[in-house]
């Protein structure tokens, strides 16, 4: 999975770009649907903007968080992706023909 970080009126330290790695990086372990990741980091007087989108198999996944504190963001945009992610994935799983599969040998 290929990370792209970047700031808008905020310099985006390495700590920073590990912390959003890290955290990113877990959403790839469970859902290898993701194949690119492009975050954005924003400061905007006393709001701190954390937003992401997620090149996935057949579209994209756009979200976006804002808290006082920056890594706050960053924490409730990645859990935000991480339940995205996971409906998209349900939504590709057809359950129907599984539940006939069931029926037919039950």
């Amino acid at each position: 999975m290929q990370l792209n970080v970047s700031g808008h009126h905020v310099e985006v330290t390495e700590s920073m770009r590990d912390y959003v790695g890290a955290k990113v990086d877990k959403i790839g372990r469970h859902f290898d649907i993701v194949s690119d990741v492009q975050c954005i980091l924003t400061v905007e007087k006393l709001r701190h903007k954390a937003e992401a989108t997620a090149s996935v198999n057949g579209g994209t996944i756009y979200c976006d968080h804002i808290e006082e504190d920056m890594y706050a963001a960053i924490d409730g945009l990645v859990d935000k992706l991480e339940r995205r992610v996971r409906k998209y994935k349900e939504k590709l799983v057809d359950h129907h023909a599984r539940d006939k599969h069931k029926e037919r040998y039950a």
